[in-house]
């Protein structure tokens, strides 16, 4: 059985590789890896690994390791079966349970396909022109006006393809009332102590995911001094690219933008900068602007950057006692908070820009639904909702 594996290289960051059922690396994997590490996040990396690791022991279990660079579209399609059913046999009787979501598929599809395509350019394998359909896009994309495109040949697209169930091409969303849940339920402001009681750094980030539409990973990797104070104008936290946080988190596309907030969010951040300078003198360490805003307060490593896994634990400890819909994650945020300022009216360009994305036509595709679903319009005061988020200036 294969499997990816976490290694810190002398004076690099932290990575990912996969290792074979003989704890030795896998080559060609780690050749791939290796030649696009510098392009990846390390969270792509990751994702990227444990695709392959699972291809592999595929592979293994076949006895076809020594045939990798010579399967094709039979090989690729019982791969996607065999994850369907749980990894263990490639056809299961009746449902599996804990089976991976479509999402999922199309992300370890995505992986092999990848790995394949490089090893053609690279090494002649001819297993990607087996999988794959059309030619290479040799143009830029034209966004709104992709519907010339069709007029040229057919682009590049795989011979394999997940099967979605239908109605299920929505991204979910947390409703107001849902979001307002959560962050209670992380801390809430004693009127009568004129203290928080409570996580107040859980409520500060789950607040900022849901008022910003931040990425995780943008979020992690903020340092204090990127939340930029209103002063009597209007508060902004600056999502800077960086190679070098120390929990690895980084911006994808290594995009900067500026996405201005409420006056309410101000509040709490300094309420929680406060907190944690305070929580640094006890224990003696200086905190500087330069230093991570997400930190450890009170389980060692005492401020260490946070690290992606812990947030997706505290989302999972509030998903076991109740609190907000079965199955949400904190990317649930970002869909959340597209939905709303959509349907309080807010022009599609300026969603896409907040939410930093690379074209208008993404936040199309994704979110293009919204303004149709009248019942989701009336569930809650959308306009209301959104009424404090500073928006007009996002860039």
């Amino acid at each position: 059985m294969a499997f990816s594996l976490a290694v810190a290289p002398a004076g690099e960051p932290r990575t990912w590789t996969v290792l074979d059922g003989s704890y030795a690396t896998v080559l060609p994997v780690e050749d791939w890896l290796a030649a696009n590490r510098h392009l990846w996040s390390p969270n792509t990396v990751r994702a990227y690994a444990t695709a392959l690791a699972q291809w592999w022991t595929f592979l293994e279990q076949r006895g076809e390791v020594d045939r990798w660079h010579d399967v094709g579209v039979p090989a690729i399609s019982a791969f996607l079966s065999w994850l369907r059913s749980g990894c263990t046999v490639e056809h299961a009787i009746g449902a599996v349970e804990g089976a991976p979501s479509d999402s999922t598929l199309e992300a370890r599809l995505a992986a092999v396909i990848s790995f394949y395509r490089w090893h053609a350019g690279v090494h002649d394998v001819p297993v990607a022109g087996r999988l794959l359909r059309g030619t290479p896009r040799r143009h830029p994309a034209r966004g709104l006006l992709s519907h010339l495109d069709t007029r040229r040949a057919p682009q590049v697209s795989s011979l394999v393809r997940v099967r979605r169930h239908r109605g299920h091409g929505r991204p979910p969303i947390l409703l107001p009332q849902q979001i307002q849940r959560i962050l209670d339920s992380c801390a809430v402001y004693d009127t009568a102590t004129g203290q928080w009681a409570g996580n107040l750094r859980d409520r500060l980030l789950f607040a900022t995911l849901a008022e910003t539409g931040m990425r995780l990973g943008e979020l992690l990797g903020m340092r204090i001094n990127d939340f930029a104070m209103g002063r009597g104008e209007t508060a902004y936290i600056e999502v800077v690219p960086r190679e070098d946080n120390p929990n690895g988190a980084r911006v994808k596309m290594m995009r900067p933008r500026r996405v201005y907030v409420s006056a309410d969010l101000e509040r709490v951040f300094a309420d929680y900068v406060t907190h944690m300078a305070c929580r640094a003198a006890e224990i003696g360490i200086a905190v500087t602007a330069e230093d991570p805003l997400w930190v450890n307060l009170d389980r060692p490593p005492l401020l260490a950057a946070l690290r992606e896994s812990t947030v997706r634990d505290k989302a999972e400890a509030l998903r076991r006692k109740g609190i907000g819909p079965a199955g949400w994650t904190p990317h649930w945020f970002r869909h959340s908070h597209a939905t709303a300022l959509l349907l309080a009216g807010t022009a599609e360009w300026v969603v896409s820009r907040r939410l930093g994305h690379a074209h208008v036509q993404t936040t199309l595709d994704l979110y293009g639904w919204v303004r149709e679903d009248e019942a989701l319009r009336a569930a809650a005061n959308w306009a209301s909702y959104v009424s404090g988020w500073q928006v007009a200036g996002a860039r």
